[in-house]
C-alpha cells in the first residue's frame, strides 16, 4: 500500500505541476482528492493491514493528501495570476486614442411643442392653470352640461375607476374649479394644459396624450374674440400666412359651436394628400361657453359670456414637426428624438 501510495502522489504531482486551466485544476483534484478520489480508495484497504502498519500508512497518506492540497492551492493561485496579467494585457487603454464624447440628452420634441404653446398663451395674457388627472364625474361631465346618459359621453371613451370617479378625458375640470375659486362674475382669462385619457389608440389616437384648453370669461365677450385669439396664436405658431375658419359644430359646454380649420401647413392652402386637397386642416373645437355652465359654476349669463377652446398638444406637434405617426411621439426611439 505504500508503495501504491507514493506511486499515486508522483502521478498526481506531475498532473498538477502540467495543468494549465482551473478547469483541468479541478478535474485532477476530483479525481485523486474529493471524497471518491483515488487516495480515499487506496485507503479503504487500510482494514486489512496490521495494526502496527495502519499508523505509518495513515501518517503518510495524511502526508500526501497535504502535499498534494497544497501544491493544489499554490497552482490555483498561480493559474488566477496569470489569468489576471493576461487580461491586463488585453485590456490595456491607449490613453492617446481620442475619447469619445458621452451621450447627450435633451428636450423630447411634445416639451418643445408644449412649452411653446403656453409661451405663446402666456404671451397673450393667459395664466396657466394645472390641475389633477383623477376627476369625479360632476367635474369631468356634470358639470360642463354632459348629464348622465347624455350622448356626449360615449365620444368621450372614459376610463372609468369607479362610477364616480374617471380618468379625466378633458383638461376642461379646471375651468370649472377656476371659475368656482373666483369671485362671481369675476373676468377670467386661463389655459390649462395636461395629460388626459381616452380608450383609443392608432396612428393618430392616443389612450394617453394632451390637451391645452382655454378659458375667457368676461363682460361683452364675443365669438369675435375667440377667432382674434385662435387666429394670433397659430400665426405664431406656425407662420403669419396661416388662415383660421370657423365652421358650425356641437359640443354640449359650448352654445353656439365650431370645429376650427387652419391653412394646411404642408402645402400652404394649395391642395395636398394630408388636407385632402381642401387646403385646410382641422385643429380644434371650440364656442361660446354654454350659459349652463357658467350657472353651474355661480355665473349670470345675462352680465357675463366667454368662449373656450381645446386643441390637443401632440396633434400640435405632429403638424409643426411633420410627423405622421402620432405613436412615435411615445416610442422614445432616439433615432426619431434626436432629429428635433
Amino acid at each position: 500500500m505504500e508503495i501504491r501510495l507514493n506511486e499515486l502522489k508522483k502521478i498526481a504531482l506531475e498532473k498538477l505541476q502540467n495543468a494549465n486551466s482551473l478547469e483541468h485544476l479541478e478535474e485532477i483534484r476530483v479525481q485523486y482528492l474529493s471524497k471518491k478520489g483515488e487516495l480515499r480508495q487506496v485507503l479503504r484497504g487500510m482494514g486489512k493491514l496490521d495494526a502496527t502498519q495502519r499508523p505509518i500508512i495513515g501518517k503518510l497518506a495524511n502526508e500526501i493528501q497535504n502535499g498534494l492540497e497544497s501544491v493544489f492551492n499554490n497552482k490555483v493561485n498561480q493559474l488566477n495570476e496569470q489569468h489576471k496579467q493576461q487580461r491586463l494585457a488585453e485590456e490595456t487603454l491607449d490613453i492617446t486614442l481620442p475619447g469619445k464624447k458621452p451621450q447627450q440628452g435633451h428636450r423630447h420634441p411634445l416639451n418643445m411643442i408644449y412649452e411653446n404653446m403656453v409661451d405663446i398663451f402666456v404671451g397673450m395674457g393667459f395664466e396657466v392653470r394645472e390641475g389633477r388627472e383623477i376627476e369625479t364625474d360632476y367635474y369631468c361631465f356634470e358639470a360642463l352640461n354632459i348629464p348622465k346618459n347624455h350622448p356626449a359621453r360615449d365620444m368621450q371613451d372614459t376610463f372609468y375607476i369607479n362610477d364616480d370617479v374617471v380618468l379625466r378625458t378633458h383638461t376642461s375640470p379646471m375651468q370649472i374649479h377656476t371659475m368656482e375659486e373666483k369671485q362671481p362674475n369675476e373676468p377670467v382669462k386661463i389655459i390649462c394644459p395636461g395629460r388626459v385619457y381616452r380608450r383609443d389608440d392608432d396612428a393618430t389616437h392616443s389612450p394617453m396624450f394632451h390637451q391645452i384648453e382655454g378659458l375667457v370669461v368676461g363682460p361683452n365677450i364675443t365669438m369675435a374674440d375667440l377667432k382674434g385669439t385662435l387666429e394670433e396664436f397659430f400665426r405664431q405658431m406656425f407662420s403669419v400666412d396661416t388662415k383660421v375658419r370657423l365652421r358650425p359644430s356641437y359640443f354640449p359646454f359650448t352654445e353656439p359651436s365650431a370645429e376650427v380649420d387652419i391653412t394646411c401647413v404642408f402645402c400652404k392652402g394649395k391642395g395636398c394628400k394630408t388636407c385632402k386637397q381642401t387646403g385646410w386642416i382641422e385643429v380644434l373645437g371650440s364656442g361660446m361657453v354654454h350659459p349652463n355652465v357658467l350657472r353651474n359654476v355661480g355665473y349670470d349669463p345675462e352680465q357675463v359670456s366667454g368662449f373656450a377652446f381645446g386643441m390637443g398638444i401632440d396633434r400640435m406637434a405632429m403638424l409643426k414637426l411633420g410627423i405622421n405617426d402620432l405613436r412615435l411621439l411615445f416610442q422614445n426611439d432616439l433615432r426619431m428624438i434626436e432629429q428635433y
